[in-house]
């Protein structure tokens, strides 16, 4: 930090008690305490409105700032990009625009097109819409429906939340969008089925067969998931889970939708989550790490199959998607999103994603040698979680207020980490992992010093 403070940062603390409305946050103790102001960041550290230094294990708090704080030459790049062109409707283009197209487009082999948005949960709809649109243009409405999985999320929308795995967020939120249809997670730490290893992947696929057949392959258009399992406890696939999958899609003619709002530009240590598994998208959604938070955007990508589909006739005024995002817009986005890759080609971020993730794995699971309320250690590249048990046998999840105390004992000692947060009823129990891909090991010793000191004092 550069050690100043605003002068005004008492006024600014009691505007933002006053008038701002956090999100995730029960506002009632802010009526005699006050909330959290973060002033600054540079590299992976953050200072709040007292001047307290914290080293930010989340990258922002929900897995956006890939590259870390205080990158000037994404700031400029954006400043000047704002002078020369700030906005025009993505009904023409734009010279930051086409270019990110092209340069995303090359790290996405069998992808083509790039359909700007906002947010990761507006990219997402736009999928959404995309499917529904090919049900009425091929299949008389008919193939519409879109299967989701438990313990996935796929952003807060309506629509968003029709096609959430996460119960306690919808709760209270619905009715929802009819056409939405929940198929099992595959967590194997949470075995529904006396299987393991690549056998278990293959019978957590076949699930989703199971469905398929249930409600007609006829009426199934889409299916949509995470690469990793982000929210709903950080949950890596099990071995043969997605080549049966792939295999199950291509079988009954159904899309496959791969949500990388978490996930993509590097986060798992490869450009992409499904990198990892030989998949091949008919949709890729992302947001967050696109442009590591220095300007919001995000996009649905799709391959040259389903861009056809919304160009047969031009005599039809209907054949086209007819559809628009004022803020995909913005030019500040793509140029944002243009140095942000820059970056991580030219520092090399993606190998040391991929060495630093190895290494915080490995002290993530020394730790679960230590201390016994650990029961699992998971996760791929710098996205890892640590699943709370209060009996190791049993699985049984520890109390949430917990786990919330390990997360707020970690807050004291200057590390921020994350949590399972309003998910899965009964199981938010799972500590959460991103810090930036510029990790290097003794910033992970930080954080891991300071989730052992937390354990030991929350659980002995």
């Amino acid at each position: 930090m550069d050690g100043n403070l605003p002068n005004d940062i008492e006024k600014i603390v009691e505007a933002d008690r006053a008038h701002v409305w956090h999100h995730l946050t029960q506002h009632k103790p802010f009526e005699t305490g006050e909330p959290r102001i973060i002033v600054e960041g540079r590299g992976m550290r953050v200072w709040d409105q007292h001047g307290k230094e914290h080293i930010d294990a989340v990258s922002g708090g929900v897995w956006t700032v890939n590259v870390g704080y205080g990158r000037e030459r994404i700031a400029n790049a954006v400043r000047d990009q704002l002078i020369k062109l700030n906005y025009f409707a993505g009904s023409a283009g734009s010279v930051p625009g086409a270019l990110f197209s092209e340069k995303l487009i090359s790290k996405m082999p069998g992808m083509s097109r790039v359909y700007y948005t906002n947010s990761g949960s507006e990219a997402n709809e736009k999928a959404f819409k995309m499917v529904r649109q090919i049900a009425h243009k091929r299949y008389g409405g008919k193939k519409h429906k879109i299967l989701y999985r438990e313990r996935d999320y796929h952003g807060t929308t309506i629509a968003a939340l029709s096609a959430g795995g996460q119960d306690e967020r919808n709760a209270q939120y619905g009715p929802f969008t009819p056409g939405f249809v929940r198929v099992p997670h595959c967590l194997e730490y949470r075995a529904q089925w006396d299987l393991s290893g690549e056998e278990y992947g293959q019978r957590a696929a076949d699930a989703i067969e199971e469905v398929i057949l249930a409600e007609g392959p006829d009426t199934v258009g889409a299916l949509c998931l995470e690469p990793v399992t982000a929210g709903g406890g950080v949950i890596t696939p099990p071995p043969g889970y997605w080549p049966r999958v792939q295999e199950i899609c291509r079988k009954y003619d159904i899309l496959l939708h791969i949500d990388e709002v978490v996930c993509g530009i590097g986060r798992t240590g490869t450009w992409f989550g499904y990198q990892h598994y030989g998949v091949e998208p008919d949709f890729v959604t992302m947001a967050k790490g696109v442009a590591s938070g220095y300007a919001a955007i995000a996009c649905c990508v799709t391959n040259e199959k389903v861009f056809d589909m919304f160009k047969e006739d031009a005599s039809d005024p209907m054949d086209y998607f007819r559809d628009i995002s004022t803020f995909g817009g913005c030019t500040a986005g793509p140029a944002a999103a243009l140095e942000n890759m820059a970056i991580i080609e030219e520092e090399g971020l993606l190998e040391n994603t991929v060495a630093m993730g190895d290494y915080m794995l490995d002290q993530l699971n020394a730790l679960k040698d230590k201390h016994e309320v650990i029961g699992d250690v998971r996760g791929k590249g710098l996205f890892l979680g640590a699943e709370l048990v209060a009996d190791r046998a049993s699985k049984e999840p520890v109390p949430e207020k917990q786990v919330q105390a390990v997360v707020g004992d970690c807050m004291a000692q200057g590390v921020v980490i994350g949590a399972t947060n309003r998910s899965i009823p009964g199981f938010n129990n799972t500590l959460c992992y991103s810090p930036a891909l510029i990790a290097r090991k003794d910033d992970i010793d930080q954080i891991i010093e300071a989730t052992d000191k937390a354990l030991t004092k929350v659980f002995g």
